[in-house]
C-alpha cells in the first residue's frame, strides 16, 4: 500500500527521473514528504515561472522531459509563461500541478482552476487523476505523450486527497520511447532529388536531435558540399566553424544568405517548422506553396503539409532520419562544388563583430574577446531582447546542448535556463546573457543559483530600456517615446546582496578582467555592462532609426 505521493515519486524513478523543479505548495505536501526517500534532486526556485523554465532547459539539452512542480492557482498560472515556452519550442516536459480536494471540485474553491479548459492551448494533453491507483498509468502515459511525434509540455493535475490516498497500485514501468523512422524508398527519393539539384540548401530545426545525430548529418553534408544553415535559436546543431555552415536562418538573417535561400532549387528542412520568424515572415520559403522543391522531415505527420505543401515528405525524427542517411561516395553536381565554401566565407565575414560603436563599452570587441576565451563546450543561454542579436550573430556554436533560448521569444528565460544548465553540466561555463529588461523578469533566480552554489555568469547588458521595443517605437513613432525607459538597481550589488559576486563595466577594457575575476571567484556572478542605448543594433544606432536611416 502506497499514497499517491509515494506514487508520483515512484513514477519518476521509474521513468529515469533525475532531478526535478519546484515551488512549494500546500496542495502537494505528500509529494514533497515523498521525496525525502528518493534519489531524486530537487531544485527549489523563487517563482513557477523560472521552475517551469529550468524543467524546459533540462528537457531542451537531455531530450527526457523536464518535470516541475507547482501549487494550485497562483502558482499555476505562474507557471504557464514556461508552459508556452516548452510548447512552441517543442521541448518535452511534464508539469504537475497540486489541485484542490476531489470534493470541493466545481465550487470555485480557494484557488481552483479547471486546467483541462485553461491550458489546453499550451499543452500536448492535460490530465487530471482523480484515482490514486491510476498514477503509474497517467505518469508513464505523460512521459509518452511529452516525448513523441513533436515533443511538448504535458500537465498533470493532482487532487490533494488523492496524494494523500493510500491504495494498492501496479508497480510503475518506465516509458516506451517512440520512435519514427523513415522509409528506404523515402531516403533514396531524397538522394536523388538532392544530387539532380542545381542549388540546394538544408536548414536544421526542432527538437528530437543528438550528439550522434548532429555528427552524422554534418558529415553528410560534406559528402554532398550542402550549404547548411540552423533555424532561429537552434544554432547548436550545427558546426560553425564547418565548412559547409552557411549562417543563421533567424531574426536578422545576413541579406545574402537569405537571398541564396530563396534562390534554392531544393530546400531539406530537417526538424523545424519554419514558422514566421526562421522564415522572414514566409519570404524565404513561400506558404503554402514554396518556390523551392521542398523536402520536409519531421516527427510529427501533422506538422507535414500545415504550413508548406512538401514536394517529398518524410515523417521521421532527427535522430532516426540522420541515422538512416546514405553514406556513399556521391559527389554533388560540379555546378555546386564552390558553393559551401563561398557561403561559409560570407557567414565568416558577417560573423566578424565591429570593433567600434556609440558609447564607451563596444559589444563587438566584448563578444571577440568571449569567443577567443570560451571554450567550445561552454553553454549559453539567454531570453529575449535586442541584446540577444550579438550572441546569436557572433558567437560561433561549436557543438550539440551549447545553446538554450527560447523560439519563443520570451523574456526572462536565460537565467533559470543557467540554473538548469549548470546542474545538468555542473564541469562547463554557463553563460546567461540578459538585457536589463530581460533580467528583472526572472532576476530573483539568481537567489537559486547561490543557494545551490552554482557558478553561473550573467552578463547584464544594461542600456535603461525596453531595446527592442524602443527598436520599433522609434521606427514606426519617431521621437514619441513611451513605456520603455527603465529604472534599475545596480546589478553588481545586487548579485553581491545575494551573496554572489558582482562587477560593473563602464569601458570596453574592464571587461576582461571583470570576467576573469566572476569566473575565479566560484560563485555566481553577474557582470552589468553598461551599455549606451545608441548602441542598439551592431549596425545602426537609435538615431539612425529614429531618422529613417
Amino acid at each position: 500500500m502506497r499514497t499517491g505521493g509515494e506514487l508520483i515519486v515512484d513514477a519518476l524513478v521509474a521513468n529515469g527521473t533525475k532531478r526535478l523543479f519546484c515551488v512549494p505548495g500546500e496542495s502537494y505536501l505528500a509529494v514533497l514528504d515523498a521525496l525525502v526517500d528518493a534519489d531524486i534532486g530537487v531544485t527549489v526556485c523563487r517563482q513557477e515561472g523560472g521552475a517551469a523554465m529550468m524543467a524546459d532547459c533540462w528537457g531542451r539539452l537531455t531530450g527526457e522531459p523536464g518535470i516541475c512542480f507547482v501549487t494550485r492557482g497562483p502558482g499555476a498560472t505562474n507557471a504557464s509563461a514556461g508552459l508556452h515556452i516548452a510548447r512552441q519550442d517543442s521541448t518535452p516536459m511534464i508539469l504537475f500541478i497540486g489541485q484542490v480536494q476531489r470534493e470541493a471540485r466545481e465550487r470555485e474553491a480557494f484557488q481552483e482552476v479547471e486546467y483541462r479548459r485553461a491550458f489546453t492551448e499550451f499543452a500536448k494533453w492535460v490530465g487530471e487523476i482523480d484515482d490514486a491507483r491510476r498514477i503509474p498509468e497517467f505518469v508513464t502515459r505523460a512521459f509518452s505523450v511529452a516525448t513523441s511525434g513533436r515533443p511538448g509540455p504535458v500537465v498533470l493535475t493532482l487532487p490533494e486527497d488523492v496524494l494523500r490516498d493510500r491504495v494498492d497500485a501496479p508497480a510503475p514501468k518506465a516509458y516506451t520511447r517512440v520512435e519514427t523512422y523513415p522509409g528506404a524508398a523515402q531516403m533514396e527519393e531524397m538522394e536523388r532529388r538532392l544530387l539532380e539539384a542545381k542549388r540546394p540548401f538544408a536548414i536544421l530545426g526542432g527538437s528530437r536531435w543528438s550528439e550522434q545525430a548532429v555528427s552524422s548529418f554534418a558529415s553528410f553534408a560534406e559528402r554532398h558540399e550542402l550549404p547548411v544553415g540552423c533555424s532561429f535559436r537552434r544554432q547548436m546543431l550545427f558546426d560553425h566553424l564547418h565548412p559547409c555552415y552557411a549562417g543563421d536562418v533567424g531574426i536578422g538573417i545576413n541579406p545574402a544568405l537569405a537571398e541564396e535561400i530563396r534562390n534554392a532549387d531544393l530546400i531539406l528542412l530537417v526538424g523545424g517548422r519554419m514558422s514566421e520568424m526562421p522564415s522572414s515572415n514566409y519570404t524565404l520559403l513561400e506558404s503554402p506553396y514554396p518556390r523551392q522543391t521542398l523536402i520536409h522531415v519531421h516527427p510529427d505527420a501533422s506538422e507535414l503539409g500545415r504550413v508548406y505543401r512538401p514536394d517529398l515528405a518524410i515523417n521521421a525524427s532527427p535522430n532516426a532520419f540522420c541515422a538512416a542517411l546514405p553514406k556513399g561516395d556521391h559527389n554533388p553536381p560540379p555546378a555546386g562544388a564552390d558553393r559551401a565554401a563561398r557561403l561559409h566565407a560570407g557567414y565568416r565575414q558577417w560573423s566578424k563583430p565591429p570593433s567600434s560603436g556609440p558609447g564607451q563599452v563596444q559589444m563587438g570587441q566584448v563578444m571577440t574577446w568571449l569567443e577567443d576565451n570560451l571554450a567550445e563546450d561552454a553553454i549559453i543561454t539567454n531570453g529575449a531582447g535586442n541584446y540577444a542579436t550579438w550572441v546569436h550573430r557572433f558567437h560561433r556554436f561549436r557543438g550539440f546542448a551549447t545553446q538554450a533560448a527560447p523560439t519563443s521569444g520570451s523574456m526572462g528565460y536565460g537565467l533559470p535556463a543557467a540554473v538548469a544548465a549548470k546542474q545538468l553540466f555542473p564541469e562547463r561555463d554557463v553563460i546567461c546573457f540578459a538585457g536589463d529588461g530581460c533580467f528583472m523578469m526572472h532576476g530573483q533566480e539568481f537567489a537559486t543559483a547561490v543557494k545551490y552554489g552554482l557558478p553561473i555568469i550573467v552578463v547584464v547588458v544594461n542600456n535603461q530600456m525596453y531595446g527592442t521595443i524602443r527598436m520599433h517605437q522609434e521606427r514606426d513613432y519617431p521621437s514619441r517615446v513611451s513605456a520603455t525607459d527603465l529604472t534599475n538597481p545596480d546589478f553588481a550589488a545586487l548579485a553581491r546582496a545575494y551573496g554572489g559576486h558582482g562587477e560593473s563595466v563602464a569601458q570596453t577594457e574592464d571587461f576582461a578582467p571583470a570576467f576573469e575575476r566572476a569566473r575565479a571567484s566560484g560563485k555566481p556572478a553577474i557582470i552589468e555592462i553598461t551599455l549606451d542605448p545608441e548602441a542598439i543594433t551592431p549596425t545602426r544606432t537609435l538615431s539612425d532609426i529614429r531618422g529613417g536611416s
